[in-house]
């Protein structure tokens, strides 16, 4: 008998329909008798109707009531879940992240986790019921509803895993798994069986949208193995896993990315100590965060400095740069919100190389200029022309052959 942690997404538990499935594929697992946790995540378009409502009365809404709303979308689904669960013959029991007591610090839209109760969860499995529990909340310790961010869900599922010291948490989504790309750019993209905690975390960073990257990382922590499910159709899905010496070493794992970048420059910036600070310091005051970083070398006393942003943060980026220009003693200020970041991933490439060179060489059959590079251990990404993001993608795919086995 395994402890088994399953979360289902917004589509999963989309309608009455689907709802209905998942419950008949609980009743069909805990017959094989397994103990059973679930997470649910609000039913799809619950949580951008619940957003448009909030702003149609106040943009931005007061963060402590915002959360109090977004949180109801969960309780839909956990609810009508047990309902449909016990229709059935199955006992289950329902819990707000309040009621298990999910405690997160106060950091309302973004909350971190800080410790769950796991008594109530215990007697409820003890006694042979299945556990639901929202996703995507908390309770801070002054007792106010919490929420963890978009993609919450993912890292309620993790926790408890962990809390409870499961054998394995499994994520039900609208995908069978983890693809090699998105298979809507590149139809031969191919499901991977298994990945380790390093690569995921890198897909994840870089723009692959399956799993939310915070939920990897609680993973990753505590070794707790993921694995990436089909809530429609049966099938393995892909096992996210501690890196172990079974585990094949694909060269290239996965192509990952981010058509939400914007590229700033800094032209002619005076070439002394502590100007990367006084740049990016009022940069992360205005909580933005930096992707890439390049600086040219110095000539004549002054370089250039760029780095990335995300879009949706450009502009105010762009405004507080201008107001910095003349005390900085700065050149030139250009932007450009017309950019993508294209990664590859693999913890393959540790021991081979020319992974840079065939890619560069596959990207230049195609004309594709590249803008930025930035590499790690298991990492390559380069910032191209948004319109050539597509087929740099495709390109990059059949290069490295990554719809073979």
């Amino acid at each position: 008998m395994a402890l088994i942690v399953q979360k289902y997404g917004g589509t999963s538990v989309g309608s009455i329909e689907r709802i209905t499935a998942v419950a008949e594929k609980l009743i069909a697992t805990r017959a094989q008798g397994h103990n059973l946790v679930v997470v649910v995540s609000a039913m799809s378009g619950e949580t951008n109707r619940l957003v448009a409502l909030a702003k149609s009365l106040a943009d931005p809404p007061k963060a402590r009531e915002f959360d109090v709303l977004l949180a109801t979308g969960e309780q839909v689904s956990m609810s009508l879940l047990c309902m449909a669960l016990e229709a059935r013959g199955c006992p289950a029991r329902s819990y707000t992240g309040a009621q298990v007591h999910i405690l997160t610090d106060s950091a309302h839209t973004k909350a971190r986790i800080l410790e769950i109760d796991d008594q109530h969860i215990h007697a409820d499995l003890a006694q042979g019921r299945v556990v639901v529990v929202a996703g995507f909340q908390g309770i801070d310790a002054k007792r106010n509803i919490t929420t963890l961010g978009r993609g919450g869900s993912d890292t309620t599922g993790v926790a408890l895993a962990v809390a409870l010291k499961a054998d394995e948490c499994q994520i039900y989504t609208d995908v069978d798994g983890v693809y090699t790309t998105d298979p809507r750019i590149v139809p031969e993209a191919r499901r991977l069986d298994k990945l380790c905690f390093e690569e995921m975390l890198e897909m994840a960073s870089l723009g692959s949208k399956v799993l939310q990257i915070r939920a990897v990382e609680f993973a990753s922590k505590y070794n707790v193995p993921l694995r990436v499910l089909s809530s429609i159709e049966d099938g393995p899905g892909t096992l996210i896993a501690k890196e172990d010496e079974t585990m094949e070493k694909a060269l290239i794992s996965g192509i990952a990315f981010n058509r939400d970048e914007a590229k700033l420059t800094l032209l002619g910036v005076p070439d002394k100590p502590g100007i990367a600070y006084q740049i990016l310091g009022h940069i992360a005051e205005l909580n933005i965060e930096v992707d890439m970083i390049i600086q040219n070398i110095g000539a004549d006393g002054s370089t250039d400095f760029t780095f990335t942003v995300h879009r949706n943060d450009y502009k105010k980026a762009l405004e507080v740069l201008n107001k910095l220009a003349t005390e900085l003693g700065v050149r030139e200020i250009q932007g450009d919100e017309h950019i993508a970041k294209i990664s590859l991933v693999g913890v393959g490439m540790r021991s081979h190389a020319g992974i840079a060179s065939t890619m560069f060489k596959a990207l230049a059959h195609y004309g594709i200029n590249i803008l930025m590079i930035s590499t790690s251990e298991i990492k390559i990404s380069v910032v191209v022309h948004e319109d050539f993001l597509e087929l740099g993608v495709r390109a990059l795919h059949t290069a490295f052959n990554l719809k073979e086995k």
